[in-house]
């Protein structure tokens, strides 16, 4: 299952009014407030999702909580709940696949079986409202590089590819965490993650 913890911007990015009715997929409350407490199951991929604008368009910061992967989707359609999960599938999918050829360890991810593996992770989604400190520090940070590149550039990634590339850059930067006994590279750790699954 992924589970979407939503900082106050991104659950007002999933929400919109309807002949005034609030739709949001927002469920009413967390298991508890604190992440790392609902992590019993081992299954579930827990992310932290924070909504900027840049340039007058959405973007969508995506922290991976346990491995500090993160994904960028620029140009986001706003309170389309199904898309975002749809473009973070598929960067997802493409970003460890691209990693794990990188790190030469392609030999040991059969396509087939990540791909279900995926497939049923994703099934089913939660989005919730609440924060992580640590994890929502790294998402400034990435957010500030966002920025930076977007102004230094002028204008936002136009396609996916491209995104794909300001991952990578912000995937291989070393971060540090709680729990950590050193820094890490999240790419490298995110395919460990899928590895060990």
């Amino acid at each position: 299952m992924l589970i979407f913890n939503c900082t106050e911007a991104a659950s007002k990015f999933f929400s919109r009014v309807h002949k005034g009715q609030t739709i949001t997929p927002m469920d009413t409350k967390p298991p508890s407030s604190v992440i790392e407490d609902d992590e019993l199951n081992g299954a579930d991929e827990q992310w932290l999702v924070h909504a900027i604008t840049v340039q007058r368009k959405h973007a969508l910061l995506v922290l991976h909580i346990k491995t500090r992967y993160c994904v960028i989707l620029a140009d986001a359609k706003k309170a389309d709940d199904h898309e975002f999960v749809l473009r973070l599938t598929e960067r997802w999918v493409n970003g460890l696949m691209i990693n794990a050829q990188n790190h030469g360890l392609g030999q040991w991810l059969d396509p087939e079986v990540m791909l279900a593996r995926m497939q049923q992770t994703c099934e089913q989604q939660r989005f919730y409202r609440r924060g992580h400190r640590s994890a929502q520090k790294h998402i400034d940070e990435i957010a500030w590089c966002f920025r930076n590149k977007v102004a230094g550039t002028g204008c936002l990634p136009p396609n996916e590819v491209t995104a794909m590339v300001f991952d990578e850059q912000m995937n291989d930067t070393p971060r540090h965490s709680k729990g950590a006994k050193s820094y890490y590279f999240p790419d490298e750790e995110m395919t460990l993650h899928w590895l060990r699954h």
